[in-house]
């Protein structure tokens, strides 16, 4: 690929930030809420027209579990998000906090409203198109585009909630990406089906992964439906009428690369139609008149980027269900690790949640703030499922309540070092900032 050398010009900057938080799913939205809420002027940039990320553009259609077997333990912010969505949705039961359906329209609304609330500037469908260093290792600027051209913005902290670590390894902090040999999980693009017959759906023979129906067996081994991968169906009840599906895998599909992610949501688009007339055919009572109403305008990617941070979250530390003097959260999901392409060559399909053992009731392990801050950048914290773990960790912190936990913490932190000499994210008193966690309601025991 040739060169091109970009023409020297001035373009307009905007230095009146404390805070900017780049990237507006659970974490960017928790940590933008979290920072404005400490005093903290803060702008979040969202690439997309809409707050939540793969709860909301990308159409997941269930939470991961909120709770340890026992409690809630994503706390705070997150514990906020997951009720209020459970109260726009009337056929979900007042105590169920794990795997809690997703009204994706719902949730786009009240992660707008915590903006507002908490006074956060949005500024939607605008992209981070370079970040620029000082001498130091310091972040300057970020420079985004958008319809008005291009922007220079400029703040004291910068919160990477970008979900691939996009700032942190454009400011040159280290990386890490998918296992020794480069290979990542597969990427599932999740879709809605409508006009399904809900009494069916609820009481007849199921559709649903892991259940005693063969029906996904027989649609993989009929072979009428090519385009359908794999048995990796779950699906859930988001509204009346409506079944949202986490299906179908596809791998070799890496999120920073743009053709790659190009071609598998046209592929993912065929997948989606080939689920849609599957279930009319082998379960038509439910399906037989189901139509596609939606797919994800963002692609459901498990992981690419990992930072390396002051201190990197090991298999060994999951298993010890270790604690940290600056912890910032808990954490109690499964190491969710989804079928390799080998295996699926294999026919091999795996329990993604099975490969590694669970934890017990009340078990947890806590992720620490050094986790948060990327080596090398002083001004800079990541929170989302780019965080410094190990790869077969990041299987675990990657999912939303976990997320929307550790963004709130980053808010907390980056308006703690806006305000501190130096803004020095990696010299935050963590004793201080566990505090703030806990009076604003985050489980930290």
């Amino acid at each position: 690929m040739a060169d091109y050398t970009l023409k020297e010009r001035t373009i307009p900057c905007d230095d009146t930030w404390d805070v900017i938080v780049v990237g507006g799913g659970p974490a960017g939205c928790a940590a933008a809420a979290a920072a404005a809420r400490e005093g903290a002027k803060t702008l979040l940039v969202e690439v997309t027209g809409a707050l939540g990320g793969m709860g909301t553009s990308g159409l997941v259609p269930a939470w991961c579990p909120f709770t340890d077997k026992e409690r809630i333990i994503y706390g705070g912010m997150a514990e906020r998000v997951l009720k209020a969505g459970m109260a726009g949705m009337p056929h979900v039961p007042a105590d169920r906090f794990d795997w809690t359906p997703i009204d994706p329209e719902l949730l786009k609304r009240i992660y707008d409203d915590l903006m507002i609330e908490h006074g956060v500037t949005v500024r939607f469908n605008s992209f981070m198109s370079s970040v620029e260093c000082g001498a130091n290792g310091a972040v300057e600027a970020v420079v985004i585009s958008s319809k008005a051209g291009l922007k220079a913005y400029q703040a004291k902290v910068y919160v990477d909630a970008t979900g691939d670590a996009d700032l942190t390894a454009w400011a040159g902090g280290e990386w890490e990406k998918g296992d020794d040999a480069g290979d990542l999980q597969p990427v599932t693009h999740c879709f809605t089906l409508t006009n399904v017959d809900m009494y069916a759906y609820q009481y007849g023979r199921k559709l649903k992964y892991g259940d005693a129906s063969p029906a996904l067996d027989e649609i993989v081994a009929s072979g009428k439906y090519p385009d359908i991968p794999d048995v990796h169906g779950c699906n859930n009840v988001v509204g009346p009428g409506a079944v949202g599906f986490n299906a179908g895998h596809m791998w070799a599909v890496d999120n920073t690369d743009p053709g790659s992610t190009s071609q598998a949501l046209m592929q993912g688009r065929k997948i989606a139609q080939a689920f849609r007339d599957a279930c009319a055919e082998f379960l038509p009572a439910a399906f037989g008149n189901a139509h596609l109403s939606a797919t994800g305008s963002l692609l459901g990617v498990r992981e690419t980027r990992r930072i390396v941070g002051d201190y990197v979250l090991t298999t060994e530390d999951y298993f010890a269900r270790r604690s940290f003097p600056d912890e910032i959260c808990r954490n109690s999901y499964p190491i969710d690790i989804h079928t390799t392409a080998k295996e699926a060559e294999e026919g091999h399909e795996v329990e993604a949640m099975n490969r590694f053992e669970n934890y017990g009731k009340g078990e947890s392990h806590g992720i620490p703030y050094r986790c948060l801050t990327p080596k090398g950048l002083p001004n800079v914290l990541v929170a989302g499922r780019s965080i410094s773990t190990d790869r077969v960790v990041q299987g675990s912190t990657r999912v939303m309540p976990v997320c929307l936990a550790m963004g709130e913490a980053a808010g907390v932190a980056a308006a703690m070092a806006a305000v501190a000499e130096g803004h020095d994210v990696h010299a935050v008193d963590t004793n201080q900032l566990r505090e703030t966690i806990k009076k604003n309601g985050g489980y930290l025991p």
